[in-house]
């Protein structure tokens, strides 16, 4: 039986970068919206958070009008000699995409639990911006934080449709897991689909009884008491 062992590299690498950036920008747009009331705040807010309701291929099929050679962003890159269309680069930009707004949304909503009574005496203490939110509002925020990387971090594992839309099934470049299980099982090669159903299965268990172990020690260290 032959078995090709790349998409577990694929993937790892993928969903590793995908939700770096994920918790990166997340965090900031999360943290920009919660202090944000212009008149577009429901707008942008829709717009951060349309590819969690979007059909995948959907997201997939606006990336391509994006990042294709006639796209506005595509264009560009062509003239720095670079294409990101059917590259491993692009499975790391939808899995980003299509996980964002769990990320954005879960962390918004655990800035917007804080009490904002604790976050204004720090600023009437003349305590920084920066400061504000580095050493108040980021480590009460943390457990919703914590929860929020591992959705994205599933989300970008268990990612398909978009993937298979802008980087298309390249085995051993852009054959992640969920598109080695599909593909191996319409060709008929259901154990070779079952060790990855296994593989991603065990993976994401471990990612979250992981994460909920931090969550809850995190809560410990906030309140001084664990959950009972």
């Amino acid at each position: 039986m032959d078995f090709d062992i790349s998409p577990a590299w694929i993937s790892i690498k993928t969903v590793f970068v995908a939700t770096t950036i994920t918790f990166f920008v997340g965090i900031i747009a999360a943290y920009w919206m919660n202090n944000y009331n212009g008149k577009l705040k429901s707008v942008i807010d829709t717009i951060f958070t349309l590819p969690l309701v979007l059909p995948p291929t959907v997201v997939g099929f606006f990336l391509l009008l994006l990042f294709g050679k006639n796209g506005p962003i595509g264009k560009l890159l062509l003239k720095f000699g670079k294409t990101l269309i059917f590259s491993w680069e692009a499975t790391v930009v939808a899995a980003a995409i299509v996980a964002f707004p769990l990320m954005y949304r879960t962390t918004k909503g655990a800035f917007e639990q804080i009490d904002n009574n604790i976050v204004n005496a720090a600023r009437t203490l003349g305590v920084p911006e920066w400061k504000v939110f580095w050493k108040v509002m980021l480590p009460l925020a943390w457990p919703g934080i914590g929860a929020a990387t591992v959705l994205s971090f599933a989300r970008c594992l268990g990612e398909f449709g978009a993937t298979l839309m802008v980087a298309g099934n390249i085995p051993g470049k852009t054959q992640t897991i969920p598109i080695a299980i599909y593909f191996t099982a319409e060709n008929g090669e259901m154990v070779n689909a079952l060790i990855w159903v296994i593989f991603i299965v065990i993976i994401s268990t471990i990612m979250i009884f992981l994460m909920n172990y931090w969550n809850a020690h995190q809560q410990k260290n906030i309140y001084g008491v664990g959950r009972k």
